[in-house]
């Protein structure tokens, strides 16, 4: 039976994933599941930089625009569905390429998840209440004290993900991280894993030139949009909740506009820091697609 390749392609956010992401479907006749967990939702392709229109037509896109902002979802139900869907696709295609910066949902098609302990409604209820007294850097504190290496890569703008990984660590004493397979899980594919990076200086330029162009596509009438719909937890992230805090005259918009830009260069920061601790990543530069090419052909050739 011939091999068949999952494609990863990594890296902080606003570093080019997409764009490369296409040409490599293009080059490699794949299609494109994403495991950007922030994508997932409808109602926000501005504030969460979905694949436009455009470029959805170029490639297929799976797992983008497809949930209510009202439903949950997991990263464990997500890695089923995502590995059914990657099974049907490669009934027809060698490669399947995935591609997000969230570590969780990057882990659990690559590696697969435990199964994480059932929610503890008591201790979930007072995380909320100390989150409701004190706000979420009491959150962020107290997930940096127990859980270092998940503070590197939790967006911490979203209190519900560090409250789920404090209620896992008050339950059992153990990260949310330590669920991830430490055996990964056997699947039918074998992965090429590329990793983007660009300086520094230049990424976070490219975030703030990012937000300044979400606000001219209409950021703000999108957030005012979903803003009835605040405390679920596809809008427990980086773009929105600040503007959150603007319609409720917390800040003013010129603030808001310039936490979102520092918020996203410390999401990249962390996202960047996760990336690196991962020893089978394969680095280029984004504009080094020949290079890319050449490296995954010999992968699978």
């Amino acid at each position: 039976m011939d091999k068949k390749y999952v494609i990863a392609v990594l890296g902080p956010t606003a570093v080019g994933k997409t764009s490369v992401s296409i040409e490599l479907a293009k080059i490699f006749d794949a299609e494109i599941v994403s495991t950007d967990s922030r994508q997932f939702f409808m109602g926000l392709p501005i504030g969460t930089a979905q694949p436009t229109a455009k470029e959805r037509k170029l490639i297929k896109h799976h797992f983008v625009d497809f949930l209510p902002l009202t439903k949950e979802y997991s990263a464990g139900k997500f890695e089923v569905d995502a590995i059914n869907e990657i099974t049907e696709l490669h009934k027809t295609n060698k490669s399947v390429i995935i591609t997000g910066g969230s570590g969780l949902y990057v882990n659990a098609v690559l590696y697969g998840l435990d199964n994480l302990p059932e929610a503890n409604k008591i201790i979930r209820q007072e995380l909320n209440a100390k989150y409701q007294q004190f706000g979420i850097e009491y959150l962020q504190k107290r997930l940096l004290d127990c859980d270092k290496q998940y503070y590197e890569m939790v967006d911490l703008q979203n209190p519900r993900r560090i409250i789920r990984a404090l209620e896992i660590f008050e339950t059992t004493g153990k990260s949310i991280l330590s669920f991830q397979n430490k055996t990964p899980k056997k699947r039918n594919f074998d992965s090429i894993i590329i990793g983007l990076e660009r300086n520094r200086e230049e990424l976070y330029a490219r975030i703030n030139f990012r937000v300044d162009l979400m606000f001219k596509e209409g950021l703000l009438d999108e957030a005012r949009m979903v803003y009835k719909y605040k405390n679920h937890n596809a809008l427990q992230t980086v773009g929105y909740k600040e503007l959150f805090d603007f319609f409720e005259d917390k800040i003013d918009l010129e603030e808001a506009i310039r936490l979102i830009k520092r918020n996203s260069r410390r999401y990249a920061k962390r996202q960047l820091t996760w990336l690196r601790k991962q020893d089978n990543i394969h680095w280029f530069k984004p504009k080094e697609l020949y290079k890319i090419c050449t490296f995954v052909r010999q992968k699978i050739e």
